[in-house]
């Protein structure tokens, strides 16, 4: 057999040498990297600590339900609005929860807002300054 310019046949799979391997590593080194290992241990532990820290400081009003439709007028509301723009949808709360320090130097407000339609979940809302900062679903 005669091969072109006089060189000789070699195995397909020496001729790739190191390259899949040196590819594959590479992949892999960067997947790793890519990997956010606290974001996963958060996501395990956050239901656990979303339960412990749910505790109310006190009861505002027993029967506050949020219903379908303040929860969808309240998804539209932007944040940083005021906590007066919120309480227009959203009226009392069912209870005040503890304070926390979500950034530094500046003390968060949380209050909780049972679902009608969904007994096992608890809005919890929370405020800056006065101002609407954010919301988070709490799930027994």
């Amino acid at each position: 057999m005669v091969y072109p310019n006089n060189v000789p046949h070699r195995p397909r799979s020496q001729s790739l040498g190191p390259k899949p391997l040196v590819a594959a590593s590479l992949a892999m080194i960067l997947t790793a990297l890519l990997i956010d290992f606290n974001g996963i241990k958060n996501f395990f532990t956050s239901a656990s600590t979303a339960s412990q820290q749910a505790h109310c400081n006190d009861v505002v009003s027993d029967d506050a339900k949020l219903s379908r439709e303040q929860l969808a007028q309240l998804l539209t509301i932007p944040e940083r609005d005021a906590k007066e723009r919120v309480r227009q949808v959203v009226s009392e709360p069912y209870c005040a929860l503890p304070t926390l320090r979500v950034r530094s130097g500046v003390d968060a407000e949380r209050e909780a807002y049972p679902l009608a339609f969904d007994p096992g979940t608890t809005l919890v809302i929370l405020y800056e300054n006065n101002e609407y900062a954010g919301y988070r679903f709490s799930f027994e």
